[in-house]
């Protein structure tokens, strides 16, 4: 079976996710990345709204890519496509493709009614990332009330690049770690009153790094009372300063709603010890207590911080059960075999017949 999995990346981003997605090929299931994100900037049509008036339009990026994506289609024979990254086809278009068609959907409420409920109907099956969604619903029971085709959980994943493979359980602890806790993230401003509230507890015990220009450093440490310059990292930096960690925050951005980033798969993947928001919903990717720590807010955060800093044969008890189930279950040729068996599942569901 041939697969196309059309993404939006750049740069170094862009490198990896291409040859991991290629890689990630067997003898029975062929990966073929495809680029979205080359052709106009993903701003343009980050809303459907916006697609839409491009599509109108007739923009002549846009319909270069469209070209471009049907004859690759057509000269790979694919079965099906996966769309993922602010998708960019509009479903008028989608209904003249003709092989089976899925769209990842992997920012939760966040994007949800920017750019994922409104295609849901162009769609043969719907693959979202986190069973969470908010206090009323859980995701694949909003996916369902939306009136979604097939609906399959299929979390993130550790990519190869984001750890060091050589690494195994005799060793992934034994580098020495002078960083305390680590936070590397987008600084977004649903995130930034919790993560001013640690930093201003744990002090330089926090060393933070994120997406954050100098326009958003100066609101954030006005409005909170100057918790700290957060400072940019190269994506090529990421695994060296984990390597350096004990302990790995995570934070999303409306706490255990949005849980399962990639971050909370980096983390145990070098050995270190996450404390993640995530409440009920964290069961659904490690054993809380065992193999990552679940925390309610930013004083239970910070209360239960300064517990494995204090107690290291249980953080590392905590770090090595992470970073085996990971191995185990998380990383991403494994993810992408699972999802060509999904795919195939939903095919076999519908009779192979695309909507």
């Amino acid at each position: 079976m041939r697969i196309l999995y059309s993404f939006n990346k750049e740069g170094f981003e862009a490198d990896y996710w291409t040859r991991e997605i290629a890689g990630a090929s067997t003898d029975s299931y062929e990966f073929i990345p495809f680029n979205h994100g080359e052709y106009l900037n993903p701003l343009l049509y980050v809303r459907a709204q916006l697609l839409d008036n491009l599509y109108y339009q007739q923009h002549p990026a846009l319909f270069q890519m469209y070209e471009d994506f049907e004859r690759r289609l057509r000269e790979l024979g694919a079965d099906a496509v996966i769309v993922d990254t602010c998708p960019p086809y509009h479903p008028d278009f989608l209904r003249r493709i003709t092989c089976y068609k899925a769209l990842r959907i992997a920012d939760g409420p966040i994007s949800a009614y920017d750019r994922d409920f409104a295609y849901l109907h162009a769609y043969d099956q719907i693959l979202y990332h986190s069973p969470a969604y908010s206090r009323d619903m859980s995701m694949p029971e909003k996916l369902r009330y939306c009136g979604a085709p097939g609906i399959d959980f299929w979390p993130l994943a550790l990519f190869d690049v984001m750890f060091d493979p050589h690494e195994t359980e005799e060793t992934i602890l034994t580098h020495p770690r002078d960083i305390e806790v680590i936070f590397i993230g987008a600084l977004h401003v649903s995130k930034m009153e919790i993560l001013a509230k640690i930093k201003k507890a744990l002090g330089r015990r926090l060393r933070m790094h994120g997406v954050a220009n100098f326009k958003k450093n100066v609101y954030y440490n006005l409005k909170y009372g100057f918790p700290g310059w957060v400072r940019p990292v190269r994506f090529e930096d990421y695994v060296p300063l984990y390597q350096r960690s004990l302990i790995g925050i995570n934070v999303h951005n409306r706490g255990k709603f949005t849980v399962g980033n990639y971050r909370l798969f980096d983390l145990p993947g070098n050995g270190v010890m996450q404390i993640s928001d995530g409440g009920e919903w964290l069961q659904d990717f490690f054993e809380e207590g065992k193999e990552i720590v679940g925390y309610d807010d930013a004083d239970d955060l910070i209360d239960k911080v300064r517990y494995y800093l204090d107690h290291d044969e249980e953080r590392q008890r905590i770090a090595l059960n992470g970073y085996r189930r990971v191995m185990k279950d998380h990383r991403f040729k494994q993810r992408m075999r699972q999802v060509a068996e999904i795919i195939q599942g939903g095919m076999s569901r519908t009779g192979g017949n695309p909507v």
